[in-house]
């Protein structure tokens, strides 16, 4: 039998050096491969920005061409669109975005048999603009038995054609015993709101935050003013002959504040004990006793008291403390408690004369006098 070179090559041994080499590379290559599998995990978390863009510009397009609430064409002569409030998508607290909340919509269920599910709202904010919606909302986030919607979303007043199945979808999931909540301060101003309501639920409770209807005309003309330095003057907007002294009752500002014609509305549909109404001035000076009252009426337990709120003199109203789990306190964000615009006296008593009656009734109405007179 012949002697051959290669098939002697072939069966040659590796020496310990070679080996050596071999399991370095081995280990180096499975090292690089973890490292690419690695990366191209974290590249799929990161989020399109060319699709994050573009949808962000297509909602900034809708928001332009969105009319205000509560007005058809002609109807109200409305400087004071808050589409672009960021109070209207639940980021005015934005000291506490960030942080785990045990209220949090988007927080991890803790009904793992899957006995959460999304319901329509048994409670809705109908109102009012500038009253104090956004904090009656975040105080009421606190209390473990409510679940709500940060952002508004305006269902029955600008999105009523997509559908109830739609208005669920937007919806937090919440469990057996929860409240379900959502926060749209024009609902209360918008005359087809109070049947569309009833359509979806008679049972529905209503909660309106109200406010002296004359600061709050100027606290929404000073929120418009913020993003429009040029507006005309608050005068000139709340008169249509100043030398006569008419109000202008189709400028929405105005007319947000005549609350008792707005409340006839809701009455026909639904009756007085289902609707509750919050004073905006003593959810400031005194949150937990508002709140005592709001609870009491979803039929809650009194869990958020006077523990969990701490008043800011800085900012002219309360802070909330989650005295269970961090004692810092947490404010309204930075849009929060503007400086209003210095208007001339005589126009403010011009405009409190005029609300004088809508007051009076609404008094009547609702069985209390919130002193604004």
């Amino acid at each position: 039998m012949e002697y051959s070179p290669i098939s002697h090559n072939l069966h040659v041994v590796p020496s310990p050096h070679v080996k050596n080499k071999l399991f370095v590379f081995c280990i180096m290559l499975s090292l690089w491969v973890y490292m690419i599998y690695c990366c191209v995990g974290y590249c799929s978390t990161v989020p399109n920005l060319t699709t994050y863009g573009s949808a962000k510009a297509h909602r900034n397009d809708s928001e332009a061409g969105a009319q205000e609430p509560g007005s058809s064409p002609g109807a109200s002569r409305d400087l004071l669109n808050n589409e672009s409030d960021p109070d209207s998508r639940g980021e005015e607290w934005d000291e506490m975005r960030g942080e785990a909340k045990p209220s949090d919509d988007n927080a991890v269920s803790g009904f793992p048999d899957g006995s959460e599910s999304k319901k329509f709202p048994q409670a809705i904010i109908i109102g009012v603009k500038k009253g104090g919606t956004r904090a009656l909302l975040e105080f009421l986030r606190l209390h473990p038995d409510i679940r709500a919607v940060g952002a508004e979303p305006h269902f029955f007043d600008r999105n009523y054609d997509k559908g109830l199945e739609w208005y669920r979808e937007l919806m937090p999931t919440s469990a057996e015993g929860q409240l379900t909540m959502e926060k749209t301060p024009s609902y209360y101003v918008t005359k087809e709101v109070p049947a569309r309501i009833y359509s979806m639920s008679t049972d529905t409770k209503l909660i309106v935050v109200v406010r002296d209807p004359v600061t709050r005309a100027i606290s929404d003309y000073t929120q418009t003013r913020s993003k429009k330095p040029d507006i005309p003057s608050f005068e000139s907007l709340a008169f249509k002959n100043a030398s006569a002294g008419l109000i202008d009752t189709t400028w929405s500002a105005v007319q947000i504040g005549m609350y008792a014609k707005h409340l006839e509305r809701w009455l026909r549909y639904f009756p007085a004990g289902q609707l509750l109404f919050v004073s905006g001035e003593r959810l400031i000076s005194d949150p937990a006793g508002e709140m005592a009252r709001v609870q009491d009426f979803l039929g809650l337990k009194r869990v958020v008291t006077k523990s969990h709120f701490h008043f800011n003199p800085a900012k002219g109203f309360p802070c909330l403390k989650r005295p269970e789990w961090n004692s810092k306190p947490h404010c309204l964000g930075k849009t929060k408690g503007r400086t209003h615009p210095n208007i001339d006296p005589k126009v403010v008593q011009r405009l409190r004369d005029f609300y004088k009656p809508f007051n009076s009734e609404f008094y009547r109405m609702t069985g209390h006098d919130f002193g604004w007179d």
